[in-house]
């Protein structure tokens, strides 16, 4: 999916969050916001949304001096998770249909997004996830469920941190022989890597990689050898999150994409509107 001239101001507006968020100094939040106007200024309209955003968050950490900014911000929202977690996979298993439960959890998690919103709170989390239980998700759900029984490889990308506890109710509902759980290489926002997944306890269930980036999303040709060998074997792909939705598209392979429609770019390119729980299957699979 390529940048649009509506995701300018939304771009501009999650830098200056982001800087607000990692720090309060007013001539670093000066010096940063000067770079992201220039390097909007250049940017090619041809690449995706993640791809500023991996630019501007890449010189963020490197003028803080701080590999991770929202390491603590992860660990919270895994922290909560992992407390609704109990309660939540006992829903799904007294529930007269566990698969579309769980489905659903998977992703009202995707509310956790700090690209997105900054202003997060745990209680909105606790809603989200609340709300969803007797609410309709857009989507065939049945066609997806399908899809997983054919499926041998599958290839699940997880999003964010905390949401990827959310994730692991899903997960347990795969055949869990054929999955693989992908994540950041490196981190990004409170993009989900090897430690959060960890944290889920994901790598007692099946295999996690790495994707070998640090883009908010999943830029092929800047993902690790390991990673494109899954890509290409796998013949159901799961992509959570919009980032993941904005670099893979327009990619022929067999993928699902779920997530929440967080921008109006995002619900005109799916005709769904702001708002909506969405799962989506690629329309350029063959």
């Amino acid at each position: 999916m390529q940048t649009t001239l509506d995701c300018i101001p939304c771009l501009v507006r999650q830098s200056l969050d982001a800087t607000r968020f990692v720090t309060e100094d007013n001539d670093v939040q000066q010096q940063i916001m000067k770079e992201v106007l220039g390097v909007a200024s250049k940017m090619d309209f041809q690449q995706s949304p993640p791809a500023f955003a991996q630019l501007i968050h890449r010189r963020l950490r490197e003028i803080i001096g701080d590999s991770d900014p929202y390491r603590k911000v992860k660990e919270t929202f895994n922290r909560l998770a992992l407390d609704l977690l109990p309660d939540i996979r006992h829903r799904i298993t007294a529930s007269a249909h566990p698969f579309e439960l769980a489905l659903k959890v998977a992703i009202a998690g995707n509310v956790i997004d700090f690209g997105v919103n900054a202003n997060i709170t745990v209680d909105g989390v606790r809603n989200a996830i609340s709300a969803i239980i007797d609410s309709p998700i857009q989507g065939d759900i049945a066609q997806f469920q399908a899809a997983v029984g054919k499926a041998e490889r599958i290839l699940y990308l997880a999003d964010n941190a905390g949401e990827i506890v959310f994730d692991r109710l899903l997960i347990e509902q795969l055949p869990l022989k054929s999955v693989t759980v992908a994540v950041r290489g490196n981190p990004i926002l409170n993009d989900a890597t090897i430690e959060d997944a960890e944290c889920a306890g994901i790598d007692q269930l099946v295999k996690v990689i790495g994707n070998g980036s640090d883009a908010p999303g999943t830029i092929l040709s800047d993902c690790s050898n390991e990673f494109l060998k899954h890509f290409r074997e796998a013949d159901l792909i799961i992509s959570k999150g919009q980032g993941n939705f904005e670099t893979l598209s327009r990619r022929p392979e067999n993928i699902f994409f779920m997530m929440k429609v967080k921008c109006q770019v995002i619900a005109s390119h799916t005709g769904c509107p702001l708002g909506t729980h969405l799962l989506l299957k690629s329309e350029n699979h063959r």
